[in-house]
């Protein structure tokens, strides 16, 4: 199932973070966030960030969303489904702006999104991955009601060409805070 961007509805956190769909001209101020040390350390990434952000753009299976706060994109949240009716879940990644960070928009986002796909989508589970060693991540995702399932053991290959572990964790819609 693939939702075009334009059908996508904006979605309004509580905190002042705004979730529209991720648009071409967003691609610019992406890229410069996912070029951030603290961001590129976690999402890494090759030589040319704007054909990698575009490429989550076009990407059928995944609903990408641009984060806004005071008018200024400061993120990217997006989302994916298993639509198998015996596995049938969805799933998140999400990246914030360092300049932002600390002011609980991480939260109020992935809070935000985990709603809607719980209240809109009927999704009853949720499941996110961080690295295992993303401790304010990790936090982030606890504050709205994810747990941790499990670690996934030389789950992803780092930048210093080392595999590295991740966390599964997930949320059950009676979990969202």
């Amino acid at each position: 199932m693939s939702t075009e961007p334009s059908a996508l509805p904006t979605l309004h956190g509580r905190r002042g973070a705004v979730l529209r769909p991720a648009e071409e001209r967003d691609v610019p101020a992406l890229a410069a966030i996912r070029a951030t040390p603290e961001v590129r350390r976690w999402w890494r990434g090759g030589p040319d960030l704007a054909a990698e952000v575009a490429g989550d753009l076009a990407d059928a299976d995944t609903r990408v969303y641009a984060i806004e706060y005071e008018g200024r994109v400061v993120g990217q949240i997006q989302w994916y489904a298993e639509e198998d009716p015996e596995y049938r879940h969805a799933g998140i990644d999400v990246y914030l702006d360092p300049a932002v960070h600390g002011r609980g928009l991480g939260t109020d986002a992935v809070r935000t999104l985990a709603r809607h796909l719980i209240e809109d989508h009927g999704h009853h589970r949720l499941v996110i991955d961080p690295a295992a060693d993303n401790a304010a991540a990790i936090a982030c995702y606890r504050r709205v009601g994810f747990r941790p399932v499990g670690v996934l053991r030389a789950y992803e290959r780092g930048a210093d060409g080392r595999w590295h572990d991740g966390l599964l964790m997930d949320l059950l819609a009676a979990d969202l805070t």
